[in-house]
């Protein structure tokens, strides 16, 4: 599939694309030249698609379990269907974990003891928000795509590089 190459190395492209879509789809919208949206806006817009199409791929599964008193419960789980996790992994192989900020009156031991169960904070908003809005969406208004919007700024001041806003629908 062509792209373009924003004048950059392969390594180069492939991990700034990388960043501004991880960027992209943790804060919601980003401010970089037009060529470069365009470009994020294709990965964002097919990684978004890829959680919409699998959001609904869950299995059920109940184990026999105890609760705190001591008496037999049947505890349900949901796991990730076959679809799901694959694109989970995928998702997870594209783009990078943000690191989790520690408050300014937070110590270095509260920050561990909050921070332990975060693995892939992204992925689970891509999956716990973004794909169920735009899922909801899809089957209200009959379409699919266009999750994600680019805005012309105007030239940069400096070099005169068109600059864009690129946010989520």
């Amino acid at each position: 599939m062509e792209q373009r190459k924003l004048s950059l190395p392969t390594d180069q492209r492939d991990a700034l694309l990388r960043s501004q879509v991880t960027a992209l789809l943790w804060n919601g919208k980003i401010k970089t030249t037009y060529a470069r949206a365009k470009e994020v806006q294709r990965i964002a817009d097919g990684l978004i698609q890829l959680a919409v199409d699998t959001v609904l791929d869950v299995k059920r599964a109940t184990k026999p379990g105890v609760d705190k008193k001591g008496k037999s419960i049947e505890v349900e789980t949901i796991l990730d269907g076959e679809k799901r996790l694959a694109a989970r992994r995928k998702i997870m192989a594209y783009v990078y974990d943000p690191p989790e900020v520690r408050k300014a009156d937070e110590t270095a031991p509260a920050f561990r003891e909050r921070t332990k169960d975060i693995q892939h904070p992204i992925v689970e908003k891509m999956f716990n928000v973004y794909a169920i809005r735009y899922s909801q969406r899809n089957r209200d208004n009959n379409c699919s795509g266009g999750y994600t919007r680019v805005l012309k700024l105007g030239p940069r001041r400096g070099d005169g590089a068109e600059e864009a806003l690129i946010e989520l629908v």
